[in-house]
């Protein structure tokens, strides 16, 4: 069988068009960003991280300032260690906090960055130590029927 020139334009225009799909696919689940100017590492220790994952995205004002790089169990403070990799073109107070937020009711999870108000800014290295954990839905319905279960029977009722 004798290929002809079209069939090799078409072989080619397909497996473009299947690398731009998988491009996306990847891009739209945070599996690959392609930024190639590193940035600055800090660290932040959490009493709990819920569902946080690594590449997830850190956030200021809605805007992606970072990535999460990496996240550790620190054996002697029994918290989670959670390592950031922040662009270079975004500088933080050193005074900033951080928060993991759940984009939407039951979305993915992502850090949070508020600025503070130091003239210093972070640097490679740093470590904030302003955290808030993250809101384990499961805690709040348990508090919330454990608060009315300790209420018990409404005073209304027991009137006869």
């Amino acid at each position: 069988m004798q290929r002809s020139n079209t069939d090799v334009w078409v072989g080619l225009f397909v497996l473009l068009g299947g690398a731009a799909l998988l491009f996306l696919a990847l891009q739209s689940a945070n599996l690959l960003t392609l930024n190639f100017d590193k940035g600055y590492q800090v660290s932040a220790k959490f009493d709990n991280i819920g569902g946080l994952k690594p590449k997830a995205a850190v956030k200021s004002s809605g805007v992606v300032v970072g990535r999460v790089e990496s996240i550790t169990f620190d054996d002697k403070t029994f918290q989670a260690k959670v390592t950031l990799s922040m662009e270079k073109r975004y500088a933080f107070p050193k005074d900033s906090s951080l928060k993991i937020l759940t984009s939407g009711l039951l979305g993915e999870q992502y850090i949070g960055i508020e600025a503070g108000a130091d003239t210093a800014n972070l640097a490679a290295g740093d470590a904030i130590s302003t955290t808030q954990s993250a809101v384990v839905l499961e805690n709040l319905i348990s508090q919330f029927l454990y608060s009315k279960a300790a209420d018990g029977p409404s005073a209304d009722k027991a009137k006869p």
